[in-house]
């Protein structure tokens, strides 16, 4: 399954993944970033009720030899946190498809057009 895309989720270029469940987004790390730093040992998520903004830092992630952000693929408010993933964030290095980090209520679904498909994921992380 490395570096794998499901077909029924939306990317970014920016190592998010995003399924839509009807106005709400759910956000997660793909698989190839948990894959390239072995182990997150922390997660900074953000509050629910806050506002992220699409391509605006919304996430940091550490891991034993790195630490940076993730900027959002969509604009909304946070409805929900993975309280499972921030008290062990090696959970996305498990299984990063199944181990989503925010909810968030979609406030521009026109945003969702400039998402990206797993084929074109699939390429896009094959150059980097």
């Amino acid at each position: 399954m490395e570096n794998s895309f499901p077909t029924d989720l939306k990317y970014n270029q920016d190592y998010s993944w995003v399924k839509i469940e009807d106005d709400v987004a759910v956000l997660g790390v793909i698989d190839k970033a948990a894959k390239q730093v072995e182990e997150f040992v922390f997660v900074m998520l953000p509050e629910v009720g806050k506002r992220i903004i699409k391509d605006e830092v919304y996430l940091n992630l550490e891991a034993i030899k790195w630490s940076g952000h993730l900027t959002s693929p969509i604009s909304g408010e946070v409805i929900e946190v993975n309280m499972d993933v921030f008290n062990e964030p090696s959970k996305i290095n498990e299984n990063s498809y199944q181990n989503w980090l925010v909810k968030v209520k979609i406030t521009d679904k026109s945003e969702l057009e400039q998402l990206i498909d797993a084929d074109q994921a699939k390429e896009f992380y094959q150059k980097k």
